[in-house]
C-alpha cells in the first residue's frame, strides 16, 4: 500500500470508511466551486470517484490519495496525480490536483499535501514534468501552486464548460533547483 507521511498528514489509498466524509466535502458547493462546472457530487458520485481514483492506481502506478490528520485519523480532503481526461491537449501530461474540506481551509495543509504529492511524482514515480490546472480566478489554489514552484504556461478555456483556465507546470530540472 502507498502511503506518504509528512509532518501533520497521511496520505493514503481509499478505504470504505471514505466514502461518507469525502461525500460531505463534495457536497460543499464552496468547495466544488472551482472543480469541473462547480456541480456537488452526491454519495453515488462520489463513490464512483473513489473507484476511478483506485482505478487509476492500479492502471498508472500513481492516482488520487485520501489525505487524513494523522493525529485524528479524520480525513480532510484528497490530493494526488492524474491523467488530465477532461482536457485532450493535455492527454499526454499528468496532472496535480487537491480538494480539502471547507474547515481545513487556510491552516497549510493543501500545500502540505501539494508538496508531498509533487516529490512523489518526481522523485519517487520518476515522471519529469508535472502540470497543475486552475480556474483562472481561484487565488486559493494559485498560491498553492507558487508555493510548489511551478509557473504559469497558458490560458485555454474548459472544452466542455467553457471556463476560462490556466495551465501550470514544473519539470524535475525546475524542481531540483
Amino acid at each position: 500500500m502507498t502511503e506518504i507521511r509528512t509532518p501533520r498528514l497521511l496520505l493514503r489509498r481509499w478505504s470504505d470508511d471514505d466514502l461518507v466524509p469525502l461525500a460531505e466535502i463534495n457536497a460543499d458547493r464552496e468547495v466544488m466551486r472551482w472543480i469541473g462546472d462547480g456541480s456537488v457530487r452526491d454519495l453515488d458520485g462520489t463513490a464512483e470517484d473513489i473507484e476511478r481514483y483506485e482505478e487509476e492506481w492500479d492502471d498508472e502506478g500513481f492516482g488520487i490519495f485520501a489525505v487524513e490528520l494523522l493525529g485524528s485519523g479524520e480525513l480532510i480532503g484528497l490530493a494526488g496525480l492524474s491523467v488530465p481526461d477532461a482536457l485532450p491537449e493535455l492527454a499526454a501530461e499528468v496532472e496535480i490536483s487537491w480538494r480539502l474540506g471547507r474547515q481545513f481551509w487556510g491552516q497549510g495543509y493543501a500545500s502540505e499535501a501539494a508538496h508531498a504529492v509533487l516529490e512523489f511524482a518526481l522523485q519517487d514515480r520518476g515522471l519529469d514534468r508535472v502540470v497543475a490546472v486552475t480556474h483562472i480566478s481561484d487565488q486559493a489554489s494559485e498560491n498553492v501552486i507558487g508555493k510548489l514552484g511551478m509557473t504559469a504556461e497558458r490560458e485555454t478555456n474548459h472544452p466542455a464548460f467553457d471556463v476560462p483556465l490556466r495551465i501550470h507546470a514544473i519539470d524535475l530540472t525546475e524542481y531540483q533547483a
